[in-house]
């Protein structure tokens, strides 16, 4: 499946179908990692895509989202390093009540370690659990929350917000990190000549070290003479930056359709490029949605038309529908602009390779 979204450093892979488990995987391209959007049913995933996840985030702990935590872990456990999986308050909890379900007499110690990250409102407490020591849990830590982020590397930030599903359950946005483009146009119009300024611009840009760093730069003037002068290398890259939203990606999924949740997602997700979204009901069972904290397709068709996303891929939609499951693409409702896509009901039969994989890239 190809996207008229615009990736350049992430690809995201959406390994379920229909009526499955959600599961979205996302690849960072100069990593050759990646991170891992809910885990409920995942046995048909290659492990060398499960042994790829740096990341693990979890909207809330159904058992068609975290289920699969298990097979993760059988997958990972004798890697030597360590995994982050970020959720909502009480995960490690849960996640020390699976583990102590196993017997862990034969660690060692190249075994990898979890830390469990529990996203609060202003905060993330951090639990650890020791792969060497038979997944023994340290003491928490806390740390601040950077605004709305939880995770961030070179290439990708992932924001988070919480919403009621009669439980906290947490909504991501994973987006790019800018990336360095020259207008050609604002550079001549500000009178600037390219030269080996903008090696060492580009440099800075990549280092973190725009506002520190300070350039001396060739200008024609008027009369056609050449003078330098001395900038700042942050103000001169927005002097002369091409101005491109770097492309993002919403998760969303086991939320009501209530006034503060529609509130919280508009906010966090305003101008995403993807996506992906819960549509666990038709229009006629509206009110088994509001009973159940789902959505239906009319909730759906709100909210596509105040996000107006470059693309859209429901997904989640609830068995019931199993015989005509074509209903749901009939009730929505694009706005212009919007691409959308169908997935397949159900999985193969077979595990699916991670090449088979209906991917948006």
């Amino acid at each position: 499946m190809k996207s008229t979204a615009t990736f350049r450093k992430l690809e995201p892979a959406f390994f379920s179908g229909l009526l499955d488990d959600p599961v979205l995987q996302v690849y960072i391209r100069p990593l050759g990692r990646s991170l891992l959007f809910d885990c409920g049913r995942i046995h048909h995933l290659a492990k060398r895509v499960l042994k790829s996840v740096s990341a693990l985030f979890i909207t809330h702990a159904h058992m068609d989202h975290f289920m699969g935590i298990d097979t993760f872990i059988r997958s990972i456990h004798v890697s030597p390093r360590q995994t982050d999986i970020f959720g909502p308050p009480g995960l490690a909890d849960k996640l020390a009540a699976k583990l102590a379900g196993y017997d862990w007499n034969l660690t060692e110690p190249y075994w990898c370690s979890l830390r469990v990250h529990e996203v609060f409102a202003d905060r993330l407490e951090m639990h650890l659990f020791s792969g060497p020591e038979g997944f023994a849990r340290r003491s928490p830590e806390r740390r601040q929350r950077e605004g709305g982020i939880i995770f961030r590397n070179r290439f990708l930030s992932v924001e988070a917000t919480e919403c009621d599903h009669r439980i906290p359950s947490l909504v991501f946005r994973i987006s790019e990190s800018p990336s360095y483009r020259i207008d050609g146009s604002r550079l001549e119009k500000a009178g600037l000549i390219a030269g080996p300024w903008l090696g060492r611009l580009k440099k800075c840009f990549h280092t973190g070290e725009l506002a520190e760093e300070y350039l001396m730069v060739p200008h024609q003037g008027k009369q056609g003479e050449v003078t330098e002068t001395r900038h700042n290398a942050g103000e001169l890259y927005q002097g002369i930056r091409m101005n491109l939203d770097p492309a993002s990606i919403g998760y969303v999924t086991d939320i009501g359709f209530t006034d503060e949740n529609m509130a919280k997602i508009c906010t966090l997700l305003s101008g995403v490029t993807l996506l992906v979204c819960e549509c666990s009901f038709l229009t006629a069972d509206r009110d088994k949605a509001r009973t159940s904290a789902h959505l239906c397709t009319a909730d759906i068709n709100i909210l596509l038309e105040r996000l107006r996303p470059a693309v859209f891929l429901p997904m989640h939609l609830s068995k019931s529908y199993i015989h005509c499951c074509e209903r749901l693409y009939e009730e929505l409702e694009l706005p212009p602009g919007t691409t959308l896509f169908r997935l397949p009901r159900y999985l193969t039969s077979r595990p699916l390779l991670s090449c088979e994989a209906a991917r948006l890239d």
